[in-house]
């Protein structure tokens, strides 16, 4: 996917053979689906409102709208998430 960073990492062997035997397809096409699942879901905020917004204006949409509907896209969608110190961390645990 364009503009997805693919994961340095193979893929889960396990998660990759309960792909091959529930689709029927090879190891390898497993192998490939299940990177580009996780590529997909590599994707940045930053970088998806950006794409998104790019798009929605290539056909003709208004920030106002585009940006209403990228809030609600975001609400139901999986990013990465952003790289947090430890002191964030800490924060985010206790207060």
């Amino acid at each position: 996917m364009s503009g997805s960073t693919a994961s340095p990492r193979s893929p889960d062997p396990e998660l990759v053979g309960r792909i091959a035997a529930s689709t029927g397809l090879s190891v390898g096409e497993a192998a490939r689906v299940v990177e580009d699942v996780v590529a997909f879901h590599a994707e940045t905020v930053a970088h998806y409102v950006q794409r998104r917004h790019a798009h929605l204006k290539t056909y003709g949409a208004k920030n106002d709208e585009i940006f209403a509907l990228i809030a609600e896209e975001l609400a139901h969608r999986v990013v990465a998430a952003p790289a947090l110190t430890a002191r964030q961390l800490r924060r985010l645990v206790y207060g």
